[in-house]
């Protein structure tokens, strides 16, 4: 893997879990526990939500090939539903607003839900893990780095989280919602991106079965 395509990947896996919107989320479910569980809160959350990723990375694509899918067409799939996703941050509701209203703020169970799923491990973030780890084009070494850049980006999440009392006064909901609208344009790109390999994936198959018959 080249520098480029690390660089591209922990680009695309900071778009699609996109930490900095997970910050009002977190500030509405915590606000009635005491400043003191926030971090045990705040690691609950990431934790979850890399152990849900983690298991995309190594079973998805499996999963779909036992089924009898082919990865391309997954690709393709995937990328639509992540262009949608991305329209969604765009010109939708914000992810904050979205899922400040699915909060509930009595206990640590916030951590779960909305914190680690959906709004960290999102269903965008779950689709993106299994295309940047298609098992046929990337090495397991490969495999491997992507499991590194996911557990980066990760950290870096639970950094911002634990530093989320600081930056509350400089950011607040409204800041969130305009950075996670700039990733939405970046995340569509990539989902182009992954529609265009889809295809060039499934076309070569076609004309390989093409040439046996």
């Amino acid at each position: 893997m080249t520098w480029a395509e690390v660089i591209r990947e922990f680009i695309t896996l900071v778009v699609v879990i996109d930490p900095i919107g997970s910050l009002p989320v977190f500030y509405f479910a915590t606000a009635s526990l005491p400043v003191a569980l926030h971090w045990k809160f705040a690691a609950r959350a990431v934790l979850v939500a890399w152990i849900v990723l983690m298991l995309f990375l190594v079973g998805g694509q499996i999963l779909l090939e036992a089924i009898g899918l082919r990865f391309g067409s997954f690709q393709i799939a995937g990328g639509i539903v992540l262009f949608l996703f991305a329209m969604t941050m765009i010109f939708g509701e914000s992810k904050p607003d979205r899922e400040i209203a699915e909060a509930g703020r009595d206990d640590l169970s916030g951590a779960v839900f909305p914190l680690a799923m959906p709004s960290i491990a999102s269903p965008g973030a779950m689709l993106a893990i299994v295309v940047l780890t298609d098992n046929h084009a990337n090495p397991v070494a490969d495999q491997v780095v992507t499991a590194g850049l996911l557990t980066l980006v990760l950290l870096l999440t639970l950094g911002l989280l634990l530093l989320g009392a600081k930056l509350k006064p400089y950011l607040g909901n409204t800041g969130a919602s305009v950075i996670s609208r700039v990733m939405g344009i970046i995340l569509a790109t990539v989902a182009v991106d992954a529609v265009l390999v889809g295809l060039d994936a499934v076309g070569a198959l076609t004309l390989d079965a093409a040439g046996q018959n």
